[in-house]
């Protein structure tokens, strides 16, 4: 089953985002495998905003020899990149109008990626408020959408259906104060049949569970991971409870 599929078989699948900077330990990162594997993660999505290509490879081919668990890229830029990955989320950052995010990466990177032998899968990537300026807001130089505007959103993840995209991500950034609403996943699932993945600013079980419920097919936990890893033994438990499934 390739990566794309396996997003779209279901909702409420996990993802654990790794950012390669914040990572550099080999023995914080070899327990976080550990405990994400105890977990039942689906994924792990490997990125962030100023990563370079050297701590990129380094930690996807470390991911890669201590787990099977699937390796996503989440790029921040055409740089980070790796071969060893099992598929790459190919973003266009369609909430902000920087040229760079929207096509200038992607040609900087175009051979490149059609030479690597994995799984490439075009993304709209939106960034919502969160309450917070982020570092993928900063370093872009682009304005999140409004949270309270909820029209805006689903007018652009219509766009990039209509223009092909895969996958819709939004994404309220890491650390952000609020998550993106799950009523707006609900009704962009109404309107068109993508699938969804959401994160930032996602910090308590019962967060997961409405995203689920909203019709998430992917969600994407980072900086609570960072701030204590051992949230990852309750999302175990979360993982076998009937909470999960009700």
């Amino acid at each position: 089953m390739n990566i794309l599929t396996k997003i779209q078989s279901g909702t409420g699948q996990l993802a654990l985002l790794i950012d390669p900077e914040k990572t550099k330990n080999e023995d914080l990162l070899r327990e976080l495998i550990k405990k994400a594997e105890f977990a039942a993660i689906d994924f792990f999505f490997i990125g962030g905003s100023t990563v370079t290509r050297k701590e990129m490879e380094t930690v996807v081919s470390f991911v890669k020899t201590h787990s099977t668990i699937p390796v996503v890229l989440f790029p921040g830029s055409s740089n980070q990149l790796s071969e060893h990955a099992d598929a790459l989320l190919f973003l266009n950052l369609l909430s902000g109008r920087n040229p760079d995010f929207l096509i200038g990466h992607h040609v900087s990177c175009a051979e490149e990626v059609l030479e690597m032998k994995i799984e490439v899968i075009p993304t709209s990537y939106l960034l919502i408020d969160g309450g917070k300026m982020t570092s993928v807001a900063y370093v872009s130089q682009t304005t999140p959408i409004p949270r309270e505007n909820k029209s805006i959103s689903l007018k652009t993840g219509i766009a990039g259906y209509l223009m092909g995209q895969k996958l819709t991500y939004f994404d309220a950034g890491s650390g952000a104060l609020h998550s993106v609403p799950t009523q707006l996943i609900k009704e962009l699932k109404e309107k068109i049949d993508t699938p969804v993945i959401v994160g930032g600013g996602i910090k308590s079980l019962e967060q997961i569970k409405a995203f689920k419920n909203a019709g998430a097919n992917v969600i994407v936990i980072g900086n609570k991971i960072e701030e204590n890893m051992d949230f990852l033994l309750d999302i175990e438990a979360y993982q076998k409870s009937s909470f999960r499934n009700d």
